[in-house]
């Protein structure tokens, strides 16, 4: 069977008229006729009801036309997705990146990009480290924002800027108004950090080492805003990127004092895959953005 008679099925089958089917895809009703025959000749079932003035669908013709609107759904999506991919502002970028970055970071990036690309899509994936690499390894992401990544064979990483990582606590605690702290200042604090396998949590585990201190951790979470309520709900204390609105949902970010405390926010990507030209376009604008960004500093 071919890709026509599956549409000449498909309409005939939404219509149920063959004279009015045939006239709503531009053929002949004796064509349409032969076309529906032969792809039940080739099924080996009849699709149709004729019996009477009206036509219908067989049991076997409703099953069928289940899964041809789903072929044919693709097939359609398929060719707009060329169409977007010819257009030069257009394509798809797999984008993925850890947690933090998408209650502030990220959604700056993408709406200053697409203020110049304003046909390309995005598909956006949110996890820890691990799964964020694994993703550039076996293809499902383009491009990743995240801290320094897991060291893995053929995955490059481009540093952006870095970012500073704050005690925090509740409003109200005793610590609040301070302008900066140790972590010694904490290390009897109940703790709520990220699980293991994240960036966050690794750097955490890094300078509480360097500080001889061995938090008391209370919880391990997935994603820095539900740290950050608890935080607020007086349950503990952790160390957390910049939190967008601090004051109005209750904590206090505080400078740590030692050891330093900052995590290296960059763009990683796989060696051995060819970037796109919407994902290069992206690569491109983020390197620049940051380089323009610390050459601004400098001055």
């Amino acid at each position: 069977m071919d890709l026509s008679q599956l549409e000449y099925f498909r309409a005939l089958a939404h219509i149920r008229h063959f004279t009015k089917a045939a006239a709503s895809i531009s053929i002949s009703q004796s064509a349409l006729s032969r076309s529906i025959t032969k792809l039940e000749n080739e099924l080996g079932h009849p699709l149709f009801d004729r019996t009477g003035h009206e036509i219908s669908l067989t049991p076997e013709g409703q099953r069928f036309l289940i899964h041809v609107e789903r072929a044919l759904s693709e097939i359609e999506e398929g060719r707009r997705e060329l169409d977007h991919e010819n257009d030069p502002q257009g394509g798809i970028i797999n984008l993925s990146f850890i947690h933090s970055l998408g209650t502030y970071m990220l959604p700056v990036l993408l709406s200053e990009f697409k203020v110049q690309n304003p046909s390309t899509r995005f598909n956006l994936q949110q996890n820890d480290s691990t799964l964020l690499a694994q993703g550039l390894i076996d293809g499902t992401s383009d491009l990743c924002l995240g801290s320094t990544m897991i060291t893995m064979k053929h995955i490059a990483w481009s540093y952006l800027y870095s970012e500073e990582i704050y005690i925090t606590v509740p409003i109200h605690h005793r610590l609040a108004d301070w302008e900066q702290a140790a972590l010694k200042d904490i290390e009897n604090e109940p703790f709520i950090t990220m699980k293991p396998s994240y960036s966050l949590r690794i750097l955490t585990n890094r300078v509480c080492a360097l500080a001889n201190v061995h938090p008391k951790i209370i919880f391990e979470g997935d994603d820095t805003n539900t740290i950050a309520s608890l935080v607020a709900s007086n349950l503990g204390v952790s160390l957390l990127p910049k939190i967008p609105g601090s004051d109005a949902i209750g904590i206090r970010q505080i400078h740590v004092s030692f050891p330093s405390c900052k995590r290296e926010i960059g763009i990683a990507w796989n060696m051995t895959r060819p970037l796109s030209p919407a994902a290069l376009r992206f690569h491109q604008f983020i390197v620049k953005r940051f380089a323009d960004k610390r050459s601004s500093t400098v001055r």
